[in-house]
């Protein structure tokens, strides 16, 4: 592995690689002698050196007029190494500890819906997985579903993740399905009631309601699955609502 490599993954740019690998190569040298070689004004340089300084890198000294910045020794990067680990222990802690101030800041949002788009089939397994996660955390593993009407959409929308129905059977997910005419089959923990629709059946939105959010997919006009996730406790207990209703009706 190169040692332009080894540094970037420890956490240097391009730059402060540069400066670096200058400094090591010309031994104690003045911020002019590395801002030239290095290709990195001095200004810039200046700054490099001060922060490689606070991670142990390199080091300084005074000599008459000018101030000799000179690199450490390899093995400094291997402590240094051992300092972030042990900064990031640390760090990993205090996140822990906040995590249920966090959360709450994060579920408040200010009482604004957040909405997310996801295109493509990545995009759709996205919010595949993520109703899988959080559905299987609530109590009541349940969701709600309003299924497109042709056969077409289903399957541009599930061959995102062609195994969902046994992951959800695995998880113990259970779903009440509305089919927007004809078609569909169970595959197991589902409930399903067709909802007629006269005359052509048009390109139907898949509507997905669970753990505080609803997500639509459908087809583009180039029959390409795009996803819209909206999370907002008012809007899923809205639809939540009508869904039961029309459940009823049916």
């Amino acid at each position: 592995m190169q040692i332009q490599t080894i540094l970037k993954n420890f956490g240097l740019n391009d730059k402060e690689i540069a400066v670096y690998l200058t400094l090591v190569e010309l031994g104690p040298s003045p911020v002019r002698a590395v801002s030239a070689k290095a290709k990195v004004n001095r200004g810039t340089s200046y700054d490099i050196l001060k922060e490689l300084i606070k991670q142990g890198l390199v080091s300084f000294y005074d000599a008459k007029s000018h101030q000799y910045f000179a690199a450490e020794p390899p093995e400094k990067l291997l402590s240094a190494l051992e300092d972030k680990q042990e900064h990031l222990e640390e760090l990993k802690i205090q996140v822990k500890e906040s995590l249920p101030e966090l959360k709450t800041l994060f579920e408040k949002q200010g009482g604004k819906p957040v909405m997310k788009m996801y295109e493509g089939a990545t995009g759709i397994k996205m919010i595949l997985e993520d109703l899988l996660e959080e559905v299987s955390k609530l109590k009541n593993r349940s969701y709600y579903l309003y299924s497109s009407s042709t056969a077409e959409d289903r399957k541009s929308i599930y061959e995102a993740m062609p195994d969902f129905s046994k992951k959800r059977i695995a998880k113990k997910i259970n779903v009440k399905i509305i089919s927007l005419g004809a078609g569909g089959q169970l595959a197991g923990l589902d409930e399903r009631k067709w909802m007629p629709v006269g005359g052509q059946q048009p390109k139907s939105t898949h509507e997905i309601i669970y753990a505080g959010k609803v997500a639509h997919i459908s087809l583009d006009n180039a029959e390409n699955p795009v996803g819209v996730v909206i999370q907002n406790q008012e809007i899923y207990e809205t639809q939540k609502m009508i869904f039961e209703f029309t459940w009823k009706k049916l």
